[in-house]
């Protein structure tokens, strides 16, 4: 077995989501957080101390002397005899906390991009499984402008400076290492999917049972046959009082530009319009601006992640530039 799941394992193992019943009362939990209230608290952050800095980079030091290549590492190859136990914190946060957790200090600015890269992957090792994040098996995503054309519905937006509606990614945990900010613009904007559904089910309780039949997600050219366009994903599984939501504005949205796709049904049109009126909602969301050596570790289950349009410096040296992981929690690399 390797080191880690191909695109294909990882969506089935995301996928494959507890479900008993929908829920019809509020849920609440410590993953129901409201942005005004985290705004006001430091509880989802960890500045790293110098020693944890230096326990880093002699992390580093020892994957590197290995000579493997990146993704043959193994978090043995990265030992961190202390800041293990801060990983499993932030595991538990993520797991059965607000679904979050924001580590700044990674001495990026020292490193070259190539021990970034080495870093940000055993360190994603220490915190779970990590998957290929499209297709074509890249483990280690750059989130950079390309240049291509945000309006080609086959371009994965994450390759261009637009605005990206809220969505979460098929992994239990999404992981970004920022390298080099914008010069404008940039922000990460993130909500809990669970205050966002408890608000639904206040306002429009009828909606509501809509969450849980399929919704056909268009798949934008990401299936490596070529002959899939879409599949029907049910936005929300609840189960041991748990709600896990998978949402995605965009890919919800473009799928009916296929011939075999009806238009909304006008409840259902209803529905995501008012899901992500509510996610927008001044209060209930959480802006954040990712400055180098931030990373923020996010659960796709219990948070929806958006990110606003920005402009870079113009030069290939400047451009805002973000590492991405995609982990999945249960199956710990040893």
């Amino acid at each position: 077995m390797s080191g880690f799941f191909s695109y294909a394992e990882q969506t089935v193992h995301y996928f494959t989501r507890p479900h008993e019943r929908p829920a019809l009362a509020p849920v609440g939990g410590p993953a129901a957080w409201r942005g005004a209230d985290l705004a006001r608290s430091d509880s989802w952050r960890t500045p790293l101390r110098p020693a944890q800095v230096d326990e880093l980079c002699r992390a580093l030091a020892s994957a590197l002397s290995t000579g493997k290549p990146t993704a043959e590492l193994t978090a043995a190859d990265f030992p961190l005899p202390t800041l293990a136990a801060e990983v499993r914190r932030w595991r538990e946060a993520i797991e059965a906390g607000p679904g979050l957790h924001v580590v700044s200090g990674i001495p990026v600015e020292s490193w070259t991009q190539a021990e970034s890269e080495t870093a940000f992957w055993c360190l994603g090792l220490h915190l779970g499984r990590p998957g290929a994040q499209n297709a074509a098996g890249d483990l280690l995503g750059h989130v950079v402008d390309t240049g291509e054309d945000a309006a080609d519905p086959h371009v994965r937006l994450y390759r261009t400076a637009s605005h990206i509606a809220y969505h979460c990614d098929a992994a239990d945990v999404v992981g970004l290492l920022c390298l080099r900010t914008a010069r404008r613009g940039g922000t990460s904007r993130i909500a809990s999917s669970v205050t966002v559904y408890d608000e639904l089910l206040a306002r429009r309780p009828d909606l509501v049972p809509l969450l849980y039949e399929p919704f056909p997600l268009d798949v934008r050219n990401e299936d490596a046959s070529g002959r899939l366009r879409w599949i029907p994903i049910p936005p929300c599984c609840f189960a041991d009082g748990r709600l896990r939501t998978f949402y995605h504005s965009d890919y919800f949205r473009s799928v009916t530009r296929h011939d075999d796709v009806p238009p909304f049904t006008p409840e259902k049109q209803a529905l995501i319009d008012l899901y992500e009126e509510i996610a927008a909602t001044p209060g209930i969301y959480l802006d954040m601006e990712l400055r180098p050596g931030d990373v923020q570790w996010l659960s796709n289950h219990t948070i929806v992640h958006s990110r606003t349009a920005y402009e870079d410096e113009g030069t290939a040296g400047g451009k805002r530039h973000l590492l991405r992981l995609w982990l999945s929690l249960d199956h710990a690399v040893a």
